[in-house]
């Protein structure tokens, strides 16, 4: 893998996920632990945010302290799983704008087909974080991605919970500029194009859906 893709292996982060593995781990914890793995994992794709010297008073002295640049970033909730890491994140950036891009898989095909897009303005301007838990075959991931760059934006990073090797490989060939995070890649993909081991489907764990 090149320098572009990122395992987080902190072991809080490793833990937590294997608890989301768990066939039996309950959606309210399921909820919680993606939560939290996902303020983890933000940690991991901020560190070279910019900063910049702003004037503050102490309430002791005058000083010089690091502030973030520039605008605010942008988190880009791939639909509907997205939103579970969206949460975690906003706890780490909640001055952040989030936009959200409706994406669902075809389960023939495995195409990605859009039902939804809601951006934040000067995409071109922001730091932008995509956020899907799963990337499996990519193709979802990919035509989400390719929508951001059509409104314009230039400084994207993707942020995972699991990834496959196929679903990395069609990323890195897509859009090889956008460095991708995650906390395990897994072996491979089934035949139904889910990831295995994997932890099944993270929409229906999270919401109490039934996939089919």
């Amino acid at each position: 893998m090149s320098s572009h893709f990122t395992v987080v292996n902190h072991p809080l982060v490793q833990h937590k996920l294997s608890l989301m593995r768990d066939k039996d781990c309950p959606k309210v914890l399921f909820r919680q632990l993606l939560r939290e793995i996902g303020q983890l994992l933000a940690y991991e794709v901020t560190r070279d945010f910019e900063l910049e010297n702003r004037h503050i008073d102490t309430p002791l002295v005058p000083m010089q302290a690091p502030h973030l640049k520039g605008k605010k970033p942008a988190l880009i909730s791939i639909l509907r799983a997205g939103n579970g890491l969206l949460d975690g994140v906003l706890d780490l950036l909640p001055a952040a704008r989030v936009g959200f891009v409706g994406l669902y898989r075809d389960e023939e095909t495995l195409k990605p087909v859009q039902y939804y897009c809601k951006l934040p303005k000067a995409l071109s301007e922001r730091v932008v974080i995509a956020l899907d838990p799963m990337l499996a075959t990519g193709n979802s991931s990919v035509a989400a991605i390719d929508l951001l760059k059509q409104s314009g934006a230039k400084n994207i990073k993707f942020l995972c919970l699991l990834a496959a090797p196929e679903g990395v490989a069609r990323m890195q060939e897509a859009h090889p500029d956008v460095p991708i995070f995650t906390a395990a890649l897994d072996e491979r993909l089934n035949e139904k194009g889910y990831i295995m081991p994997g932890l099944g489907d993270a929409g229906d764990r999270m919401f109490g859906t039934v996939h089919g």
